[in-house]
């Protein structure tokens, strides 16, 4: 596995700008100051402006008609311009000066709260380095969480499980932000978040890795002996069936809720309660956010071609999720270890 940062694609960055430019001036605005990991991992192709996981990116970025240029603190500026970012200019301030204190701000500057859904469509279709670099997270993640589903054994623990899979991501330069596994006792749990309780005969584990910015978020399953019994295989063929209804309604032109509309309805069409949607969220529009964003009845984002999507049917005791691009061909899957993909699901393992 490779752990090298690749630098940013002057084609993609080109283009990035002229997308931005663009929204400056449907707003009649100078600049816009970005702030949010999304925003921020879009436009620096993934460049490690964090130091915790869990906080906002420690820089802003702010972008006009014809330049772009980061600010920081000065004890973060040094490794930022040696390993990150080399080719953009960069304004210090002491690092005891509050970031927000010396943005721009007032008539003619955007802030990220005022065009949430335009920045999310400016980024919704994914560029030729973008796509590359999904695709080789797609893999690497996938091939990381098989192998260990491979060689699971009933006595493990839940949080072994975990352990041993952020290990592996870590290695690959993979940042494991949601880990969460669910023995067989704790199935009904949909965010099952890892304990020291043991498998059991049948666990579920779900990754969602970041590098370069960008997410893949998958689901795997665990069965003592490789077989699924009845009537999980059943089960699980059925809520295939309700994840094949989103990915058909997930086309250019529809809007979210459209998408959802579909699939939400097929729960009953495969013999579940109708009401399941209602149990557990079902995914959205995936990239440089977990969910970019998260599907509602009421989301009005349109689905853009080479835009990515991770939908994640649920019903007792099963679920399935994959990461996936909408392309012109139809629906490529990310999260595969192989060197393609045929259809999304075939490369869930226990079903």
């Amino acid at each position: 596995m490779s752990v090298a940062r690749r630098g940013p694609d002057e084609d993609d960055r080109r283009r990035k700008h002229v997308r931005l430019a663009a929204l400056l001036e449907s707003q009649g605005a100078r600049t816009i100051v970005l702030r949010s990991a999304a925003a921020i991992g879009w436009y620096l192709d993934g460049a490690r402006v964090h130091v915790s996981l869990a906080a906002d990116p420690i820089v802003a970025v702010v972008v006009s008609h014809d330049d772009a240029w980061l600010v920081a603190t000065s004890n973060e500026a040094d490794r930022l311009q040696a390993e990150e970012l080399p080719d953009i200019r960069v304004t210090t301030v002491p690092w005891p000066t509050p970031i927000d204190t010396v943005l721009p701000s007032g008539a003619g500057v955007l802030q990220e709260s005022d065009v949430l859904a335009e920045l999310r469509a400016a980024r919704a279709s994914l560029l030729p380095a973008e796509l590359e670099r999904f695709r080789s997270l797609g893999r690497e993640t996938t091939a990381a969480l098989e192998a260990l589903i491979g060689r699971l054994d009933p006595s493990w623990t839940e949080r072994a499980v975990a352990a041993d899979l952020a290990a592996s991501l870590v290695a690959a330069g993979i940042d494991p932000l949601v880990l969460l596994v669910a023995g067989t006792d704790r199935l009904a749990h949909r965010h099952p978040l890892p304990t020291d309780g043991q498998l059991g005969s049948r666990a579920m584990v779900v990754a969602c890795g970041r590098r370069d910015g960008l997410i893949v978020n998958l689901t795997r399953w665990f069965d003592e002996g490789g077989t699924a019994p009845e009537p999980f295989a059943t089960d699980m063929l059925r809520i295939r069936a309700v994840e094949r209804a989103y990915l058909d309604a997930t086309v250019p032109g529809a809007t979210l809720a459209d998408v959802f509309r579909a699939g939400t309805a097929a729960y009953a069409a495969q013999g579940f309660d109708p009401e399941e949607w209602t149990r557990h969220h079902q995914g959205g529009a995936a990239g440089y956010a977990g969910r970019d964003p998260r599907a509602t009845p009421d989301t009005t984002d349109v689905v853009q071609p080479w835009q990515a999507f991770a939908w994640n049917p649920t019903a007792p005791g099963v679920k399935v999720e994959d990461t996936v691009v909408v392309t012109p061909d139809g629906i490529e899957v990310l999260t595969d270890a192989g060197a393609g993909s045929a259809a999304a699901g075939s490369s869930l393992m226990g079903g």
